[in-house]
């Protein structure tokens, strides 16, 4: 035993008593069901998160995460929807209309806003109306930067940024 003037306390330094060894026993995992006797013994992932309490957190996890992301989703659908419907009323301005510079700069401002927030989001990446919106997106600022606010889009450049616009908007109804 220590001195007096030790830091650490006596009940730490004591030997636990047999009701402090109970309540913080190990307690065993469960047995293999009659499944994983017939199975040859072996026990599945299934039956040791049951047995363990895991699975009914796991399953209140993934509950309250449900409406968020839900909630998420259907922020993307619509920002998507606006970022597709500015581009579009864009890119089909007579480049002669005196609004067609700061409609422009809106549109910039507008994707910008919406690359940054969503490019990040490890979930989206691979969905073909974030890939095809993507794709527009740099395209149309691509031009706009390169060759300035009131030159217009070539023929054939707007035929593929519209096609790819039409495939994304096609995704998202799809929930893709």
């Amino acid at each position: 035993m220590r001195a007096a003037s030790s830091p650490v306390p006596a009940a730490v330094l004591a030997a636990p008593s047999a009701a402090t060894a109970a309540a913080t026993a190990v307690k065993p995992l469960p047995r293999a069901s009659a499944a994983a006797a017939a199975n040859g013994g072996s026990t599945s992932r299934r039956d040791v998160l049951a047995g363990t309490g895991l699975s009914a957190a796991l399953a209140l996890v993934l509950a309250a995460a449900a409406p968020a992301a839900r909630a998420a989703d259907e922020e993307y659908v619509s920002e998507t929807k606006e970022v597709i419907g500015k581009v579009r009323s864009t890119i089909s301005m007579d480049k002669a209309d005196p609004n067609v510079a700061d409609a422009v700069a809106e549109l910039r401002e507008l994707s910008n806003s919406w690359v940054a927030k969503y490019r990040r989001e490890k979930n989206l990446l691979g969905r073909p109306s974030f890939r095809e919106m993507y794709s527009a997106l740099n395209a149309v600022s691509g031009h706009y930067i390169s060759f300035g606010p009131t030159a217009p889009i070539p023929a054939k450049r707007r035929a593929r940024i519209l096609e790819e616009m039409d495939t994304a908007e096609k995704a998202l109804l799809r929930g893709r």
